[in-house]
């Protein structure tokens, strides 16, 4: 499998170089940046002299096409560094991207020749233009050189390349499913959210997205309080000096919000609620009967994330975690890794969400000794094995304090998330000097497990609302059913079906527009209402209602006790 995908991106990258020969053959005087593989695809970054439009996409596919059926050779060279500033003089991201290769000691540089085109490049590439296979130029979009807003906006190119035309057509088809889906157009058309620019980054929740925001938030506060979870509330703003103690200040600044006041004290908004549970900790003297200490909260987080990178709900700048801090002995790790791995199943299981683990080990900076690092690693390793779960390991992605294990989903679609995390730390507590009274009576500093399984609400919301296309389970959907009568003469009984459903607690609406009945259960079938009750002069002489059930046929005729029991059991079971 590893293999296949190293192919592919091979065959990608490669196509990236076709796409960049046949740009310059279009358009002599542009300029290039970079054209790397990536999930899905490809991009090319260039700096064209006029601007380039979606038709000329069309243009450049052409041409591609028949610089692949050229057969031309990807011809790998070495020259000096000096030799390729001399070939890329007129090329100004090509000589920085050299400068950089000479500052690292380079003495030479590798080049890929594709007929007249030469790209500064490590490789590797597909030998032949004809094993690229079947390619689709995307879409533009602008793009920071080096992801930096203080550079230069350039013009990326987006594309895919696969090994035949089948798996291509495969992969637009999902494209085309994925669009339908986008939660930043069901969100608004199902009156759940939206977006200003005046806040950038941070969502309006309107009242139908603010249930099923609830609802998420008081499912995990029942399932923790069933596990001895402590639920907290800290503040939101802090001094500085807080996250100097805790050490975010000098791993984590550059994506806070910070403000100064008058007296000419710094604050933050908090970015994570991890300094906060410590000091909670802190508030009063422990003893090794307090543990594990299990504290939870959802407060709003913020974190100065680049305007470029923002993305519906999936990226933002104000956000709430479904977060616990577990403060334990050492000896206490492996059977509460067990019980949140309990938790994990419990969550993901309930909304028919495939997911597997992903262990991310000591990263570049880090606080602490490696030898503490390296048998916290081992001990995560051993916990993932008997968890008997797929996993895989991503070296140096851990967090500045620990190792992590972060959870990774497939929605309905096939693609994959990073949802929650599971971090150890063994540092942020010896920073801020917690200590419990152990058995033998010396003091200890506990371990800290940092957990979130939904992981940010906001992005989870995002993510659940495109898995199952705004189609949300009936015990979170904001509206679970909708009363249609025939014509007004039933108003008066539609009301009291209403009434009755209300009092059992259950969210429920009357269309009371003058419209044809074929009209409002086309409506409600948009709206996506997991429940049409329909009150017709039969159902009034019956004493029953019909039921239209989302997605399938009439459930048929039935009395309304007989509905609110189906239903009551439909949400009490989270189906």
């Amino acid at each position: 499998m590893e293999q296949e995908k190293n192919n592919l991106d091979i065959q990608r990258h490669s196509c990236s170089h076709v796409l960049a020969a046949a740009v310059l053959k279009l358009y002599p005087k542009v300029k290039f940046g970079i054209g790397p593989s990536i999930e899905n695809g490809f991009y090319y970054d260039f700096d064209f002299p006029e601007p380039l439009e979606e038709k000329d996409l069309e243009k450049i596919s052409t041409l591609m096409e028949k610089i692949i059926k050229e057969n031309l050779p990807f011809v790998k060279s070495e020259v000096t560094v000096d030799e390729a500033k001399k070939i890329f003089k007129d090329q100004p991201y090509k000589l920085e991207l050299i400068k950089d290769l000479d500052t690292e000691g380079n003495k030479k540089v590798s080049l890929y020749k594709t007929g007249n085109f030469i790209d500064l490049c490590a490789g590797p590439h597909v030998e032949n233009s004809k094993e690229i296979g079947a390619f689709k130029l995307l879409s533009l979009a602008g793009a920071y050189w080096r992801g930096s807003e203080k550079n230069k906006m350039l013009t990326r190119i987006y594309a895919t390349c696969f090994p035949s035309q089948k798996e291509l057509e495969n992969h637009l088809n999902l494209i085309e499913e994925i669009k339908k889906r986008d939660h930043r157009k069901i969100g608004p058309q199902l009156e759940l959210f939206f977006f200003h620019e005046t806040a950038p980054g941070m969502a309006y929740w309107l009242p139908k997205g603010l249930i099923i925001f609830n609802e998420l938030i008081n499912f995990w506060r029942e399932e923790h309080n069933k596990r001895d979870y402590q639920e907290i509330r800290t503040p939101l703003i802090n001094k500085k000096e807080l996250y100097v103690t805790s050490g975010h200040w000098d791993h984590y600044q550059e994506h806070m919000f910070l403000s100064q006041t008058k007296e000419g004290e710094t604050y933050g908004l908090k970015p994570m609620n991890c300094p906060n549970a410590m000091v909670v900790f802190k508030n009063k003297v422990r003893s090794y009967r307090d543990l594990p200490l299990r504290l939870s909260d959802t407060d709003t987080l913020h974190r100065n994330e680049l305007s470029g990178t923002l993305n519906g709900l999936l990226r933002v700048r104000e956000f709430a975690q479904d977060d616990a801090h577990i403060f334990l002995a050492p000896d206490q790790i492996k059977s509460e890794y067990k019980k949140i791995f309990e938790i994990t199943e419990l969550f993901y299981s309930i909304f028919g969400l495939d997911y597997f683990f992903r262990l991310g080990t000591r990263p570049e900076k880090f606080m602490g000794d490696k030898q503490s690092w390296d048998k916290a690693e081992k001990e995560l390793k051993e916990i993932l094995e008997e968890s008997k779960k797929p996993y895989s390991i991503l070296d140096g992605d851990g967090a500045f304090y620990g190792p992590k294990i972060d959870i990774l989903m497939k929605d309905s679609l096939g693609r994959e998330w990073q949802m929650g995390t599971i971090q150890l730390d063994f540092q942020i507590p010896k920073r801020f000097e917690l200590a419990y009274t152990d058995k033998d009576g010396q003091e200890k500093t506990p371990v800290v497990i940092h957990r979130v399984i939904y992981g940010s609400l906001e992005r989870f919301m995002g993510i659940l609302t495109e898995h199952c296309g705004g189609a949300f389970p009936t015990w979170i959907a904001p509206v679970q059913v909708k009363v249609l009568n025939i014509n007004d003469s039933q108003n008066e009984k539609a009301y009291e079906i209403v009434e009755q459903l209300q009092v059992k607690g259950i969210r429920v609406e009357k269309d009371s527009k003058p419209a044809t009945l074929g009209a409002k259960i086309r409506e409600a079938e948009m709206e996506k209402i997991p429940y049409i009750l329909i009150i017709g002069d039969k159902e009034i002489k019956e004493k029953t209602i019909s039921v239209r059930a989302r997605g399938e046929k009439d459930l048929g005729s039935m009395r309304i006790e007989k509905f609110i029991e189906l239903l009551k059991e439909d949400i009490a079971k989270k189906r």
